[in-house]
């Protein structure tokens, strides 16, 4: 491999299960790579999870660095970051990409802080640019750009790391569109031998528990959320049976999360999830740019509000400016109505 010619994604799977957030890494490291002729690698630390690698060529990368140990069957900081950090300064990436979850926000600091390189978190998109340094009187040549929201959500700030490799970046969840899966896409999956230290087993996992929810928003094709302008608890069952109609899931902004209408896990936006379905109905919702943030990449937004200039009507596709209570429920009225025509014709 060519030093410092490659863009690499740290690839987290959980029981052989590669995480939707890697693959969609996996593409946008392929968007990238390709204008410059970088390969695109995947890190992947497991047990038994060769078939997982095949799964990382097959939607995208070019090589996969497979570190397959029975130590490393479930994820611990010191073990996976030791693999990363041995193989990052043996191969040079140029750049290394890692998802924004939970774990990835632990092993991302890790590594960073071993190479002795920058790391921009939670990233809401990647480009490649160039840098003019006026302090330094030069350009920089195809350089990340780090994107991300700054100052609570106020304003979008790009972040550049010209001095350091690799330029280090974790990406909030949902934000990058996951590629297709192309079975006959073939690549190397090249095996790599842990090379941990004493120190690495620090920690023993005793038991792992799994906890499932219930609630899909990333998935739901329809998603019909409530916020501020959500005056009661009955009004927000509005939503729900709305939801059930279009066969979606409800969203909530982070003011109707607060005013306990309904669980943070429905919760959409920067500090919430990001989602891209089909269709987006925002009901009392104003559009702060923290919430636009997780759902304004939607097919189709309608937005209902009493404000016509409400930042949410700026962005949606259609506007119907009016209360959520006398708007909702002549929308499901009119649903049902149309429901129960369909099923007279059908019989």
């Amino acid at each position: 491999m060519t030093e410092r010619q490659s863009i690499w994604v740290f690839i987290e799977q959980v029981d052989g299960r590669v995480a939707d957030v890697s693959l969609e890494l996996i593409g946008r490291a392929r968007e990238l790579a390709d204008p410059l002729g970088y390969e695109v690698v995947g890190l992947l630390c497991g047990h038994e999870v060769e078939e997982a690698a095949r799964d990382v060529i097959r939607h995208g990368a070019d090589r996969v660095l497979l570190a397959d140990d029975a130590e490393l069957a479930s994820y611990r900081t010191l073990p996976y970051a030791r693999v990363a950090i041995t193989e990052a300064r043996r191969r040079q990436p140029e750049i290394f990409l890692v998802g924004g979850t939970p774990n990835g926000r632990d092993f991302a600091p890790r590594v960073a802080s071993a190479l002795r390189c920058g790391l921009t978190a939670d990233c809401t998109d990647l480009q490649i640019g160039d840098y003019e340094s006026r302090r330094e009187g030069k350009t920089f040549r195809n350089l990340l750009f780090q994107i991300r929201p700054a100052f609570g959500g106020n304003l979008v700030a790009t972040i550049v790391n010209p001095n350091s490799r690799p330029q280090m970046a974790t990406v909030r969840e949902g934000v990058m569109r996951m590629p297709a899966s192309d079975a006959s896409r073939t690549g190397v999956v090249e095996a790599v031998v842990p090379e941990f230290e004493l120190g690495d087993f620090a920690l023993e996992i005793l038991s792992r528990q799994v906890r499932h929810s219930t609630v899909k928003l990333k998935d739901a094709p329809v998603i019909v959320a409530g916020g501020a302008g959500i005056s009661d608890a009955e009004e927000f069952a509005l939503l729900r049976d709305l939801a059930n109609l279009l066969g979606g899931e409800v969203g909530a902004s982070r003011a109707a999360v607060d005013a306990g209408w309904i669980g943070r896990e429905h919760q959409v936006g920067q500090t919430g999830t990001t989602v891209r379905p089909r269709l987006y109905i925002a009901a009392g919702i104003s559009g702060a740019i923290q919430h636009r943030a997780g759902m304004d990449q939607s097919s189709k937004i309608i937005a209902i509000n009493t404000d016509p200039t409400a930042p949410m009507l700026q962005i949606a596709h259609y506007r119907i400016v009016g209360d959520v209570g006398e708007v909702l429920p002549m929308i499901i009225k009119a649903l049902r109505e149309r429901s129960m025509d369909h099923r007279e014709e059908t019989e």
